[in-house]
């Protein structure tokens, strides 16, 4: 092993001899006679919480003396009065106001927008692309024309169709014209029964060849419709797979196959799931108010309000939670599809609750406590807290509203110790 050079030791020997000045400053001055004063002047940039456990200093001419006295004598109580020969210092700390007031009872919980109504576009026919009519990612109303089919074929086979119609109604005056003169002769017996009989049979095939007729071209129009293919919701346009001159196919089920995909905006969900023991003061809120839900998309500072619109009608074993959806009027598009949510649920306003800030609140093995200032001293008392909300904890048992309690520097603090307020407004009611 290779031995520390001189000047690693000398530096060592240095910081020792320091760190004994600040920490024993009494014990320094009788080795080095006013090395503890330095020592002592350098607790000046020490932490608050670090000064507040370091022995005592008292310098006077003989300060070895008084090192050595005050290192021999018994710690002193922390609410020994001030001046006395063992008092501790005040520990410095920083304070806030505990309220009583009425505050919202509200969940916190991460959501997903959804779209309330999503549509893919497919043709039901073979048939190449003549024109897209909308851009990729547009707004569109319902009834507008995404795209529209080559449609020659089918407008030709109408026409001939309507060709048809019309050669049988031609047949049918024919056929009646016939049945009117055979009648006539029969009844002045001048023709045969048979005559009559076979122009009625001719009339009455050649009406129903104009009923055949006219589905035939309902039909046709039907499929004609296939050809123009346009938005059934409003919404928004996803990409457009096909572009004008692309062949497209019914029945294909690649990616390819849908032509767009329609999502709508407004209205829009916001999903989330809520823990069961929750959901019976969801559900008192939803009866009484409504239960609002606050929406703030991440990345964003801005706020949306929505309500509770639908609670799923049974419990995931397997998570313990429900799934709930609200409803957001979104006219300004300020939530999208799929985007994460940090959602607020106001269930209810309660009234007449105490509440401190959430640093103020310490542990201990008997629950949780606070210091509260009394005439410059701390005083420990015992708090239940019902829970944690917005930076407070809400405090059901120990606490008035009106107390101050110590927000920083309680780690340094015991029963009964001498305080100094040191920023008082820092941590307080705003």
């Amino acid at each position: 092993m290779k031995r520390p050079s001189v000047a690693t030791t000398l530096t060592g020997v240095a910081v020792a001899v320091i760190a004994s000045a600040v920490i024993w400053p009494g014990a320094a001055n009788t080795i080095f006679p006013g090395a503890g004063d330095r020592g002592n002047a350098a607790r000046a940039y020490l932490p608050s919480i670090l000064v507040g456990i370091l022995p005592a200093y008292a310098p006077n001419a003989n300060g070895g003396a008084i090192g050595q006295a005050q290192a021999q004598a018994p710690a002193a109580a922390p609410n020994a009065p001030a001046g006395s020969p063992g008092a501790r210092p005040p520990v410095p700390v920083v304070t806030g106001k505990a309220s009583r007031g009425s505050l919202p009872l509200v969940i916190n919980s991460l959501g997903t927008a959804q779209p309330m109504a999503t549509v893919a576009l497919k043709t039901r026919v073979d048939a190449q692309v003549d024109k897209i009519g909308v851009a990729e990612g547009s707004l569109v109303q319902a009834g507008t024309v995404i795209a529209q089919l080559d449609s020659r074929q089918v407008e030709a086979q109408i026409k001939q169709a309507e060709a048809t119609l019309a050669r049988d109604v031609a047949a049918l005056e024919q056929a009646n014209r016939d049945v009117a003169r055979y009648a006539e002769l029969l009844s002045k017996n001048a023709g045969t029964k048979i005559n009559l009989d076979n122009a009625r049979t001719a009339a009455a095939t050649a009406t129903a060849n104009i009923a055949g007729d006219k589905a035939q071209i309902e039909n046709l129009k039907v499929q004609l419709g296939w050809y123009t293919i346009s938005a059934p919701i409003t919404g928004r346009v996803g990409m457009i797979s096909a572009k004008a001159g692309n062949i497209v196919r019914s029945g294909d089920n690649t990616a390819t196959g849908t032509l767009a995909t329609i999502v709508q905006t407004a209205p829009i969900y916001v999903a989330f799931s809520l823990a069961q023991y929750l959901l019976p003061d969801l559900r008192d809120s939803i009866g009484a108010t409504g239960a609002e839900v606050q929406a703030t998309p991440q990345g964003s500072q801005r706020t949306i309000k929505g309500k509770i619109a639908f609670v799923d009608n049974m419990i995931d074993p397997s998570t313990g939670t429900v799934s709930v959806r609200a409803v957001f009027d979104n006219a300004d598009e300020g939530l999208w599809p799929g985007q994460l949510c940090n959602l607020r649920i106001v269930l209810r306003i309660e009234q007449d609750v105490v509440s401190i800030p959430r640093e103020a609140t310490q542990s201990g093995q008997e629950g949780n406590f606070v210091y509260v200032v009394e005439n410059g001293v701390a005083r420990l008392r015992t708090v239940k807290v019902a829970r944690t909300q917005d930076g407070r904890d809400i405090i059901s048992e120990g606490l008035k509203g009106d107390e101050t309690v110590v927000v920083e520097g309680a780690l340094a603090l015991a029963n009964g110790a001498r305080i100094v307020i040191r920023n008082e407004t820092s941590k307080t009611d705003s």
